[in-house]
């Protein structure tokens, strides 16, 4: 073989090499989403579902851990001090990456430096729930009733930074009452002591508490969206009595800082997939989430306006979770 020849063939061989460090292979083993709340909410619902979808894709098994406390600070701590290699991701909400880097004097990590976001699977409207016995039934009622007893009304949520944290200290400020709020670790014991009478109320996730006020054991009052929800257009938005009133829970994925960007570009493109199934599609429809297509670039500038967004809330409210 002639030099020319030679150099050729070696051009060839290497043009067919893989770019470095591109995975074109990934997954080739099992994948972990920590899920930093308790088994039952929307965050580990769509967690199993994505991870049975990934499965069925991919072949490789996806072990779902609920990893709670701390507002989900302990979750995503784990996943933020994880290999950067596609096989550790966590299900982030608006506490774990917008509103604890507020609400907590010491974060552990940082959620835009130390997180590579990957798409936003869902947003939902918050739904305050009443226990039955509670005699009010209307917003306006309900502020009245927390007038005449300042700091006797207790309402609980799924935990110090989540969005029914947020939304009960909102709406504190924006009605002028007191309230004493109770941190849950997560939605499903919340809803489980408000339904048995420990506590008075809750902010919960719609996809969570909508089927327990379908059944009578919660009484659904207000959505906490800017206007009401299609999916249960009788339930007033707290917004038609203090107006400007705006609570939109979100929950999306990320993996560590320094992932690949090649691996990142593939599990978007395949979460935004599963949402689009007409299955999942109809399941959010139901419960009164919704969904819409993003790049991880267009995610992380929501998580950055977000940040943002509630630095002023909690600073106004004068919340504090530690």
């Amino acid at each position: 073989m002639n030099e020319i020849a030679r150099v050729a063939a070696l051009v060839l061989c290497y043009s067919a090499l893989p770019a470095s460090g591109a995975d074109t292979t990934y997954p080739t083993k099992s994948i972990r989403i920590v899920v930093p709340f308790p088994p039952g909410g929307i965050a580990d619902v769509m967690s199993r579902v994505i991870g049975q979808k990934f499965t069925d894709s991919w072949g490789q098994p996806v072990v779902i851990e609920n990893r709670t406390g701390a507002g989900g600070n302990i979750g995503a701590d784990i996943i933020a001090k994880s290999p950067p290699d596609g096989y550790s991701l966590v299900m982030g909400t608006i506490g774990t990456h917008a509103v604890n880097v507020s609400l907590f004097s010491k974060l552990p990590y940082d959620p835009v430096r130390d997180f590579a976001p990957v798409a936003l699977v869902v947003e939902t409207d918050g739904l305050l729930v009443l226990h039955p016995s509670v005699p009010v039934r209307s917003v306006k009622e309900l502020i009245a009733l927390a007038r005449s007893k300042p700091g006797q009304l207790v309402y609980a949520s799924a935990g110090n930074g989540t969005a029914g944290h947020l939304s009960g200290e909102l709406f504190k400020t924006m009605a002028k009452i007191d309230m004493v709020h109770i941190p849950y670790k997560g939605n499903v014991p919340a809803l489980t002591d408000v339904i048995g009478g420990q506590t008075s109320m809750l902010f919960a996730t719609m996809p969570t508490a909508m089927p327990l006020a379908r059944a009578g054991k919660l009484y659904a009052m207000a959505v906490t969206g800017k206007q009401r929800n299609p999916a249960a257009p009788d339930i007033p938005a707290i917004a038609e009595t203090l107006p400007g009133f705006e609570v939109m829970n979100w929950i999306g994925v990320f993996a560590p800082a320094g992932t690949p960007n090649e691996i990142v570009a593939k599990l978007n493109p395949e979460i935004m997939r599963i949402v689009k199934l007409p299955e999942v599609q109809a399941r959010l429809v139901t419960e009164g989430a919704t969904s819409r297509q993003n790049t991880p670039a267009e995610f992380g500038a929501f998580v950055k306006s977000e940040i943002t967004k509630w630095a002023k809330v909690v600073r106004d409210a004068g919340a504090r979770a530690d």
